[in-house]
């Protein structure tokens, strides 16, 4: 079985091709501008091109048909308009890689199924995702195009360490600021509920679903069993550094209010999707992939993560605007707590 994959080397998409590199079943080919084939398997063919030249790509791609196609840089509604231009009747099977911050925020209830409703008034990366699903299923019912969903919540992988506040360059810094014993900023009280998946078990889900004609026309959220508060996240973390977590919660609309002058984006992040309690029923996936299970849960995970991190520092950079940042928001809480007290 013939698999295409565009982009193909994220913190998703690499655990699937690593995945699928050891799987007889598949022949896999990557599309993509080759930023990191060195680190892409031997097994795995390599396609290098712009998937928006799109008479490059019907060229390289000549007389070739799939049993599966991913996109896993689609973002928007004009990207997945392409993917149905290019491959419509060449494939039998286009899985869209949505999200889970699709989801409403918040949702009726807290335990989040495929039958949620999908809206996202905060964040326009999640309706952008909306859009794509819905121009997707539209073709499926209207002209029979092989499509399957599925919606990632926060998968991570041995190069990355899951946060729920962060600056423009990523967690790097928040890593930092533990090691040295600074406050840490957590969005709200910090007892939040959130599900984190390590990117080797999201892949079990993944390819468990190619192929799989039970999948056509349906869509699957692909998460973890695992669920922990904020405060957990932090604290394991912490214990995984060997230091003491100082926790500084501030409130999700003080976050918001504060950073948009700094460019932070913290109502999308936050408000429309890292602040709200989440329990995610995989019932639905199990059904087809009983396979599926957790087996990086998070105090393992983050440890392989950290290896990495602490020694690839070289890969990583600092952010001392937001450590300003951090130290602003703060010192203006400590103030009003110290002026409510005088008064």
């Amino acid at each position: 079985m013939k698999a295409l994959f565009i982009g193909g080397t994220g913190t998703i998409s690499m655990g699937i091709i690593r995945r699928l590199a050891e799987d007889p079943l598949w022949e896999v080919y990557l599309l993509n501008r080759g930023n990191r084939s060195a680190e892409v398997p031997d097994t795995i063919h390599q396609i290098t091109a712009d998937i928006n030249d799109e008479k490059t790509v019907l060229e390289k791609l000549s007389g070739m048909t799939f049993d599966v196609v991913s996109d896993f840089i689609a973002f928007d509604v004009n990207a997945v308009e392409r993917d149905y231009r290019l491959f419509a009747g060449k494939t039998a099977q286009y899985i869209f890689i949505s999200s889970a911050s699709a989801y409403n925020k918040p949702a009726a209830g807290y335990i989040i199924s495929e039958g949620t409703t999908l809206a996202n008034p905060y964040w326009e990366y999640s309706r952008n995702k909306i859009a794509c699903e819905e121009f997707l299923l539209d073709k499926y019912r209207n002209e029979g195009f092989p499509v399957t969903i599925v919606r990632p919540s926060h998968t991570y992988d041995e190069r990355n360490v899951p946060l729920g506040v962060h600056g423009k360059k990523g967690f790097y810094q928040v890593i930092k600021r533990m090691k040295e014993g600074k406050p840490v900023l957590i969005q709200g009280d910090g007892s939040s509920l959130w599900a984190l998946t390590f990117n080797s078990d999201f892949a079990i889900g993944f390819t468990g679903l190619m192929g799989n004609r039970h999948a056509i026309g349906e869509a699957f959220q692909i998460t973890g069993d695992e669920t922990l508060t904020w405060d957990q996240i932090y604290n394991t973390i912490a214990d995984a550094l060997g230091v003491k977590l100082n926790a500084y919660h501030v409130s999700t609309d003080m976050l918001c209010k504060a950073g948009d002058p700094y460019g932070y984006d913290f109502t999308g992040s936050l408000a429309g999707d890292k602040s709200v309690s989440v329990v995610f029923d995989n019932s639905k996936l199990k059904r087809l992939v009983p396979q599926m299970s957790t087996n990086v849960p998070f105090h393992k995970g983050v440890r392989i993560a950290l290896e990495h991190v602490l020694t690839h520092p070289e890969e990583y950079e600092e952010d001392p605007e937001f450590d300003l940042f951090c130290e602003k928001v703060i010192a203006s809480f400590d103030k009003a707590v110290s002026d409510i007290l005088k008064n």
